[in-house]
C-alpha cells in the first residue's frame, strides 16, 4: 500500500527532531536539490534544447509529488522553476563552470547533512528508503505552508 503525504513527513520528520539539525536542514536541502538539478542540467538529452537529464528528473519528481499531494506538487515545481533561474543565471553571470560549483557546494551541503544527523544521533531517511530523497525537500516546503495556513 502506498504512503500518504502524511506519513511520508511523519516517517521524515522522526529523524529531524533535534533543533541543531532542522536548522542544517533548512540550509542543506535546498542546495543539495539545487546542486543536483545543476549538474544533471550538464548532461544534454536533446542537443539544442533545454531537454536534459534536470529537466527529465524534475517532471519525474513533480509525478512523484502529483501522486502524494497536489499543492506540494505545485510548490516543488515553482521552487524547481528557482533552481532553474539561479542555473541559467550562473551560466551568464559566473565565469567558474557551472559543475564546479554545483560539485563543490554538493559536498559541503552533504557534510553539513552528515553533521546535522550525527548532531541528532539519528542515520538520515534515505539508508531506509531512497524515496525520503525527494521528501526532504517537501518536509521543509510543508512547513512554510502550514505556517502560511495552507493544505499540505
Amino acid at each position: 500500500m502506498a504512503k500518504s503525504i502524511d506519513q511520508w513527513l511523519d516517517a521524515y520528520g522522526v529523524s529531524h527532531q533535534n533543533r541543531t539539525n532542522k536548522l542544517i536542514h533548512w540550509i542543506c536541502v535546498p542546495i543539495i536539490t539545487w546542486t543536483v538539478l545543476a549538474l544533471l542540467w550538464e548532461v544534454s538529452l536533446a542537443p539544442g534544447s533545454w531537454m536534459n537529464l534536470a529537466m527529465a528528473f524534475i517532471l519525474f519528481a513533480l509525478v512523484f509529488y502529483f501522486r502524494l499531494s497536489v499543492p506540494l506538487m505545485l510548490g516543488m515545481a515553482a521552487f524547481s522553476a528557482s533552481c532553474i533561474g539561479l542555473i541559467l543565471w550562473h551560466e551568464q553571470a559566473l565565469d567558474i563552470a557551472l559543475w564546479q560549483t554545483a560539485l563543490a557546494l554538493f559536498v559541503l551541503a552533504w557534510i553539513g547533512q552528515f553533521i546535522g544527523h550525527r548532531i541528532e544521533g539519528k542515520k538520515p531517511s534515505f539508508f531506509q528508503d531512497l524515496q525520503f530523497l525527494l521528501i526532504g525537500p517537501a518536509w521543509l516546503l510543508s512547513f512554510v505552508y502550514r505556517r502560511l495556513g495552507l493544505p499540505v
